[in-house]
């Protein structure tokens, strides 16, 4: 998530994540320019995951 992401690229890790975790709802990935940091830290609350952990996560979806 350290590179910017396009609205495309971000719509298909989106359906990946939902796919890998169940529980994870469209609210929780809004990805809105300027907002990355608040979803990052709503995600990494909601997976209890570290903030390194959830970008390795994206990152090779």
């Amino acid at each position: 998530m350290e590179s910017s992401y396009t609205t495309g690229n971000w719509n298909e890790k989106k359906n990946k994540l939902k796919e890998k975790f169940g529980y994870l709802f469209d609210n929780d990935l809004l990805f809105d320019e300027g907002k990355k940091e608040e979803m990052l830290l709503k995600l990494q609350l909601k997976l209890g995951k570290t903030r390194e952990e959830l970008i390795r996560i994206i990152e090779t979806l």
